[in-house]
């Protein structure tokens, strides 16, 4: 089985229209730079290296081996072309051949049903808006009736795929709202009264200072940030928050901000503490909250994307692992929380290639502009 770009493009229903602007590589050293790009083609290389004849890395966790296709497809490789074609082609033949009949597309445990599913779907979303290959689009078909299916009363997602009354956390609807928006990208509907009712649960999820939660109108004033359960603030769950609402189309949000000036001090805090580590391959804060921030700054762009960034991207370049006589860890980087071994090396490794490649807007989802009208149908809240 071999994906091809190009071929027929399969809809589900009348779509969000728009427009999607060509690619425009980075926009000066201050975005991407030799050594950055340099650091890239190691992370790259290391993920081929090492990704085995299945196309898994040895790990049946779709969610992971979804984050290397992505760090291929992020950087400019397509599937079944060029230098690492065969790659990222292996590596979605093993997501498409693991999808179940339900369209749930998690082989591992139960409990991680709906964070893999999500983060999986949100992949293929992007891998079918570059290649518009049909057998990506009916998997991606299914993964998407599935999420809808699977959503909670309350607007959220628990992490088994099943409706109940209540959705569990943050880090759950991030990763749904992450696919639908992707599908959306790539000329699939998504059900307005979906994401009405996913917009509902992100808000309730923010905190303020004082107290107040959700639509409480104190919650508006002086600082707060967004919570995993509504309580608990973490960097990860405010740049979870604002990728949120982002995806959503609420791009004046009065919650972005708020959340966008706790990244940025954590930032700073974190690029401080590590500025003296060298070729451990230890990234900023962990895999999971990197990949969130780089999104969320990005997504909101202007200073908060053209102060951080930079930053961020250096101590990715000065933490990768060089060791060019040792294949299994030269150009390599590691989650330092969740995932430990060889996965976590994986983890680490293509969620570093995929910040170091957001510059060259190479995914659909960093080449759209505002999608007013999809505000305007939505309706801000």
């Amino acid at each position: 089985m071999r994906f091809h770009a190009l071929a027929p493009r399969l809809l589900l229903f009348p779509t969000f229209l728009f427009v999607l602007a060509a690619p425009v590589l980075g926009q000066g050293e201050w975005e991407t730079n030799a050594e950055s790009e340099l650091a890239l083609e190691r992370g790259v290389s290391w993920l081929a290296r090492t990704q085995g004849s299945q196309g898994n890395w040895e790990s049946n966790d779709l969610g992971l081996v979804s984050l290397g296709v992505l760090a291929f497809l992020s950087a400019g490789h397509m599937p079944g072309r060029g230098k690492y074609g065969e790659n990222v082609d292996r590596a979605l033949q093993y997501i498409v051949k693991s999808s179940k009949p339900s369209g749930l597309l998690n082989i591992a445990d139960a409990q991680r049903d709906l964070y893999n599913h999500g983060l999986t779907s949100f992949v293929l979303g992007q891998a079918y808006g570059m290649t518009e290959d049909p057998q990506i689009g009916k998997t991606l078909e299914k993964a998407l009736k599935l999420i809808a299916n699977t959503q909670c009363d309350d607007g959220g997602w628990d992490y088994r795929a099943r409706r109940q009354a209540h959705g569990h956390d943050l880090s759950l609807a991030v990763m749904q709202a992450k696919a639908l928006r992707s599908a959306v990208d790539s000329g699939f509907e998504v059900r307005n009264d979906v994401i009405k009712l996913a917009m509902q649960s992100v808000r309730d999820y923010y905190k303020a200072d004082n107290g107040a939660r959700g639509l409480d109108e104190r919650a508006k004033e002086g600082g707060g940030q967004f919570t995993y359960d509504g309580n608990r603030g973490t960097v990860a769950m405010s740049a979870c928050g604002v990728v949120c609402m982002q995806e959503f189309g609420q791009y004046d949000d009065w919650r972005i901000p708020k959340n966008l000036d706790y990244i940025s001090k954590e930032i700073s805090k974190e690029v401080a503490r590590l500025k003296s580590v060298k070729g451990n391959g230890e990234v900023p804060f962990d895999a999971y909250t990197l990949y969130y921030v780089g999104q969320a700054l990005y997504q909101a762009g202007g200073d908060p994307w053209r102060q951080n960034y930079p930053p961020l991207r250096d101590q990715l370049v000065a933490s990768q692992v060089r060791k060019p006589d040792n294949a299994a860890e030269d150009g390599s980087w590691r989650d330092t929380r969740w995932v430990h071994g060889k996965q976590g090396q994986l983890y680490g490794t293509a969620v570093s290639c995929f910040v170091l490649s957001i510059p060259n807007r190479y995914l659909p989802i960093l080449q759209e502009g505002k999608i007013e009208g999809l505000r305007e149908k939505l309706g801000q809240k």
